[in-house]
C-alpha cells in the first residue's frame, strides 16, 4: 500500500509517499516569511500552505513515480488550526476525487512513531521523547495507538525556550539551530544556570488538570535565568551563554529519559521533534546506557513521511476516517 502523507500543522508544507519498502518521496517546503517576525504568524502560515500545497503534492507523486496513491493520510491536529485545515481539506478532496481511503493523523503520533520508519527502528514497547517548539512530552509507546504520557513541560516547551534565548541574543529565527551553532564555541560551565524540577502536586479537583508528575519538566525559569544573566554588565559571551543554556536543557531532558527508563523498565528510547536535531542532545542521548534509536535529522523536524507512515500503520489495521473529520487544535496521541 502506497500512502500519500500531507503535513501542514505549522510552517512546513510537506508531502511524502511511503510504501512497503519505505519512503518513496519526501518533499518539504519551509516557509521563510516568518523570519521577519521572530516566530510563526498563523495567518501567513495558512496562506503560504494554500499557495504551495498543490505543487508540493505533485512533486511528491512525481518523485515517487506514481500517479495515484492507494490512500491518503493527513495531519488533522494538533497545530495551528488554519494551517491544519489547508492540508486536511485538500487531502479529503483528493481522497474523494480519487475514490481512495482517507485517514487523519495526529501530528504528535507522527513524531512519536518516526523512528519506527527506519530499517533499524525500535520494537514496542519504547520510550519516545517528542521535543519541539510547541511540545516537550515523554511517552511510553506500547503499540500503535497505545501511548501513556509519563511527563511533559508545565510551561515553555524546550524549543520555545531556545527561540526566546536566541531572541535575547539577537540570533534570529528559528533560534534552535542558531543557538546550537554558537554553543560549539562556548564553555557550557561558564554560566551557572538552574535545572528546574517542578514540585509534584495533585490536581485540585477530579475534573481539573493532571497536576504535576515526577517526570514533568519546566523551562520558563531557565529562560528567565538566562535573561537575568544577559542583563548583567559583566555577563558572559554569547557563545558561553548558548553553551550553558543548551547544556541545561540537555541535562533536564536526559535526566527524565533515564528516570523514565528506570521507572518503567523499558530501555528502548527514541526522540523526535525539531529539538531532536540538536547536536549536543543527540550526542548525549547516544551516550546513555540505553538502546537509543534516533531518526535522521531531516525526519526530526516536521515532515510528511512520518504522517504517511503513521497513517499507513493504522490503515493496515483497518482504520480510516470519513470525510467529515474536523481539524483539532489540541489532540492527545492515542485518543479518538
Amino acid at each position: 500500500m502506497n500512502v500519500l502523507g500531507i503535513e501542514t500543522s505549522c510552517d512546513e508544507t510537506a508531502a511524502s509517499v511511503v510504501g512497503p519498502d519505505g519512503v518513496l518521496s519526501d518533499v518539504v517546503h519551509t516557509q521563510e516569511v516568518h523570519a521577519d517576525y521572530g516566530g510563526v504568524v498563523p495567518e501567513l502560515a495558512g496562506r503560504a500552505h494554500a499557495d504551495k500545497i498543490v505543487a508540493t503534492v505533485q512533486a511528491a507523486l512525481d518523485r515517487a513515480d506514481i500517479e495515484k496513491p492507494d490512500a491518503i493520510a493527513a495531519t488533522a491536529g494538533p497545530g495551528l488550526i488554519g494551517a491544519v485545515l489547508v492540508g486536511l481539506c485538500f487531502s479529503k478532496s483528493a481522497a474523494a476525487g480519487w475514490g481512495i481511503p482517507f485517514i487523519g493523523v495526529n501530528h504528535l503520533e507522527g513524531h512519536l512513531l518516526s523512528a519506527t520508519l527506519e530499517p533499524d527502528g525500535p520494537q514496542f514497547p519504547f520510550l519516545s521523547l517528542v521535543v519541539s517548539g510547541g511540545h516537550t512530552t515523554l511517552y511510553l509507546a506500547k503499540d500503535v495507538g497505545e501511548y501513556s504520557v509519563l511527563g511533559e513541560t508545565v510551561d515553555d516547551a524546550a524549543g520555545e525556550a531556545f527561540d526566546k534565548v536566541a531572541r535575547m541574543l539577537n540570533l534570529g529565527y528559528p533560534g534552535g539551530p542558531a543557538v546550537d551553532r554558537l554553543a560549539v564555541q562556548g564553555d557550557p560551565k561558564c554560566v551557572a544556570l538552574p535545572r528546574p524540577q517542578p514540585k509534584v502536586r495533585v490536581p485540585k479537583t477530579p475534573a481539573g488538570r493532571v497536576g504535576v508528575r515526577a517526570l514533568d519538566m519546566s523551562f520558563s525559569g531557565l529562560k528567565t535565568a538566562v535573561r537575568t544573566h544577559v542583563g548583567l554588565a559583566d555577563r558572559a559571551s554569547d557563545a558561553d551563554v548558548c553553551a550553558s543554556f543548551q547544556q541545561a536543557v540537555v541535562d533536564v531532558l536526559t535526566d527524565r529519559v533515564l528516570r523514565a527508563s528506570r521507572d518503567t523498565g523499558v530501555n528502548r528510547v527514541t526522540m523526535a521533534g525539531g529539538v531532536a536535531a540538536n547536536s549536543q542532545l543527540r550526542s548525549a542521548m547516544e551516550c546513555l546506557d540505553l538502546e537509543v534509536h534516533l531518526p535522521p535529522r531531516h525526519r526530526c523536524t516536521d515532515n510528511a513521511a512520518m504522517i504517511a507512515h503513521a497513517g499507513r500503520l493504522r490503515l493496515l489495521r483497518g482504520q480510516s476516517h470519513g470525510l467529515d473529520l474536523g481539524a483539532r487544535a489540541r489532540w492527545t496521541p492515542g485518543t479518538v
